[in-house]
């Protein structure tokens, strides 16, 4: 009963890490809250009013999500500095109420300041947001001279509270949050396993709705690894620590795709296109009934799940079990033990699943220290010692070369913050029309569609997300504030739920947080005895012009068109993949050493940063469906060409510790012309009137010359490298179509 209750309890546990990786949206939400309604507390106590208990709690809210270094110590320094940055913006904003004119002028330099000062890094962001948000404050209340002390008090029980609950109440440490984050990677990496045993079943009918489940299982696995990419520098205690949990990471990641690969390939007449994992809606190949004879199907089916065991179990409960014996097993078909009698391809997927028990392996090594050897095989002493002479291998390598920033109007921050003061001048002007009293309703909004965007499209399609989400959040409003009344502290207790959800959906759907903040927004009316339907449609009104504003000063002032920005991101991307790609090859053959897992993560980044970039080019509301199409189809390829890249450069990582991995320097060749293609697309992405063309011929492994003697011309490792070259050029010559780059035709 206690095992059974122990396993639901895992199972729970590894649901929610796997939904929430590190925590971070629980652990936001509950600061947020818990901030908040500690200082409704506190200032209850001392009697505040109404007015003061909503100052307190806005600005309860403001001191807790504005902070953003990882470090405790970097926290307690940016919160101390922000309470006199809070104090002052409400004094100034109180002097300035009486004077039209020139508080308006003083907000639009708040504002500008406030942008400018994210060049600053977290901090300058951190203070900027709470300059700002706390002058908002300050009008939401319509503080006065005479309030001052009050509102001061109020701040400053605020800060106290966040301080109180960011520091002891819930607290998050790196390495407690990598931690975490380390514990959603096995859960996404076991749920990734799960839906590569859904193919291994599915029918004819049902391979459309199972690939979905893998690339979304896919994209899961690599959205964490990223976020552990982040957070390693803070949350391991030194930097040959940080490399051996990037490289496992990396490891389990590569090994895990490529099994879906060999599994897809297994299911299908020919060899799987890397692409079908990427790219949304790509058609399913044709496949057949079953990928082999029954027996070699029930034994892949049942190593699948011995695979997903060896990911979710405890390393405590592996030693003298059934499971080290599975462990075994499994790592015996990288030695091409007991392979079951079966196709070339199904027999790859054994193999295939050997290859990533042995990830699996190192990963519980690197996360969990030295693991029980009692019962380990030959096969598996063999990886143990391959595992431990790549960690001897890991240094701290160099740190990486600092990019020259622009200046003047071309660095970002500073074109932002002249483009949100013109927008906010606009809606200054444009609110005040609307109404004399909530016209910094519109500000907030065009404030807020500037946040985290960098192009004209971001800006359009947060706008419209902000539009949809607040007209919802009205409705909300409507009913809940006839539900709630005069019910004080029920209105309090339905805000901190909304604040909750706010804080937990705002990574998923700005448009379900911007419901939920104005649905929060309409208790408070109703707390400070203002709510009517009037204002809330006039909060509609605001944010309809906020968002209007916000986009023209986008579109006319400094602009940065969507294609430009896109434009700049895809020739990153371009400029990343060729280092991986030359430096991997290099290495591969017989070139130095080089610091491989740090320049893929930058080409992952850099992917990372263009995915984003493109959403308005693929979101549902664009009516140029061909360019939508064409937008997830570049990215795709070039997701494809990541992973093949990241595949050589683990392959290469592997080669100064592992004697059955040689050089050959012959593949310095075979991808010369890969390279030459990728820079010909980048010179294309970078000017369009500039022509080039990209070179097709015979296949990569025809590149490679005959041995003397009839000798085979690569062996196995090779063999694999060269696959994923040949991959490689194909997604680069895939790349230049869409991307209006000619292809040559091969010369005869």
């Amino acid at each position: 009963m206690e095992q059974a209750g122990r396993s639901v309890r895992t199972r729970l546990r590894d649901r929610v890490a796997a939904s929430d990786p590190g925590l971070l949206r629980l652990t936001a939400g509950l600061r947020t809250v818990g901030a908040i309604a500690l200082a409704l507390a506190v200032l209850a106590l001392l009697g505040s009013d109404v007015k003061h208990l909503v100052a307190g709690a806005m600005s309860a809210m403001v001191a807790t999500f504005a902070i953003r270094e990882k470090q405790p110590g970097a926290q307690a320094v940016t919160l101390a500095l922000g309470l006199p940055v809070a104090l002052a913006s409400v004094s100034v904003s109180a002097l300035l109420t009486s004077r039209v004119v020139a508080g308006d002028a003083f907000f639009v330099v708040l504002i500008f300041c406030a942008v400018y000062s994210r060049r600053f890094g977290d901090r300058g962001t951190a203070l900027g947001l709470i300059g700002f948000q706390v002058y908002f404050v300050s009008l939401f209340v319509g503080a006065r001279t005479s309030a001052l002390p009050g509102l001061w008090a109020a701040i400053a029980v605020a800060f106290a509270c966040s301080a109180l609950v960011r520091f002891a109440i819930v607290p998050a440490t790196p390495a407690r949050v990598l931690s975490l984050l380390r514990q959603a990677f096995r859960a996404r990496l076991a749920q990734l396993i799960s839906a590569q045993l859904e193919l291994l079943d599915a029918g004819p009918d049902e391979i459309d709705r199972t690939l979905e489940h893998l690339r979304d299982g896919t994209a899961r696995l690599h959205e964490t690894a990223l976020l552990i990419q982040s957070r390693l520098e803070e949350g391991t205690p030194d930097a040959s620590t940080a490399r051996l949990v990037q490289r496992r990471i990396a490891d389990a990641e590569i090994a895990a795709e490529r099994l879906g690969l060999l599994l897809l390939t297994a299911r299908s007449a020919e060899r799987a296109d890397t692409l079908t994992l990427h790219l949304p809606g790509a058609p399913a190949p044709s496949v057949g009934s079953t990928p082999a004879p029954g027996e070699a199907t029930a034994v892949l089916r049942r190593d699948l799940g011995a695979l997903r065991a060896l990911v979710l179990r405890p390393p405590a409960e592996a030693r003298g079990t059934a499971l080290s014996h599975l462990r075994n097993r499994l790592l015996g078909y990288r030695d091409e033990e007991n392979l079951p009698e079966a196709t070339p391809a199904v027999q790859d997927v054994f193999r295939g699943i050997g290859e990533t028990a042995r990830a699996v392996m190192g990963l519980r090594i690197a996360l969990d220290g030295p693991q029980d050897e009692s019962d380990d095989s030959p096969a598996t002493a063999r990886s143990r010692e391959e595992l431990d002479a790549e960690d001897a291998a890991i240094d701290a390598g160099e740190e990486a070369a600092t990019e020259e920033e622009p200046t003047g109007l071309r660095r970002p921050t500073t074109r932002a913050a002249v483009q949100v003061a013109v927008g906010s001048s606009l809606a200054i002007v444009g609110g005040e029309f609307l109404s004399s009293q909530r016209w910094y309703w519109a500000v907030l909004t065009c404030w807020i569609v500037f946040l985290n965007t960098a192009s004209t499209g971001e800006i359009l399609v947060k706008g419209y997300r902000r539009l949809v989400g607040t007209m919802l959040g009205v409705v909300a409003g409507i009913v809940l504030a006839g539900l709630v009344g005069n019910h004080t502290w029920t209105a309090f207790g339905l805000v901190l739920l909304f604040i909750f959800a706010m804080f937990y959906t705002a990574p998923l759907s700005y448009t379900l947080m911007s419901f939920f903040v104005t649905a929060m927004l309409g208790l408070l009316y109703t707390l400070l005895h203002t709510y009517s339907m009037a204002v809330l449609v006039l909060r509609v009104e605001e944010t309809a012009l906020g968002a209007a504003c916000g986009i023209i000063a986008a579109a006319l002032v400094l602009p940065i068109r969507t294609d430009r920005r896109t434009n700049e991101l895809l020739g990153t991307v371009l400029e990343r993949l060729v280092d991986v790609t030359e430096g991997a090859v290099d290495q591969l053959s017989g070139g130095p050493a080089a610091d491989l897992l740090d320049t893929a993560r930058d080409l992952d980044q850099a992917l990372g940063d263009l995915r984003g970039a493109t959403q308005p080019l693929t979101h549902p509301i664009t009516p140029l469906r061909a360019r939508r199409n064409t937008a997830q189809y570049v990215v795709a390829l070039l997701e494809t060409c990541a992973y093949h890249a990241r595949s050589l450069a683990a392959t290469a990582e592997l080669l100064p510790t592992h004697p059955s991995i040689a050089a050959d320097p012959r593949l310095r060749g075979a991808v010369r012309r890969t390279v030459r293609n990728i820079e010909a697309i980048a010179a294309r992405v970078a000017d369009e009137d500039v022509r080039t063309e990209v070179e097709t011929g015979p296949s990569i492994a025809s590149l490679l010359e005959f041995e003397p003697g009839g000798v085979p011309r690569y062996g196995r490792i090779t063999g694999r490298v060269l696959r994923h070259l040949e991959r490689l050029d194909e997604a680069v010559v895939g790349l230049a179509r869409p991307l209006g780059v000619s292809v040559a035709t091969p010369k005869r």
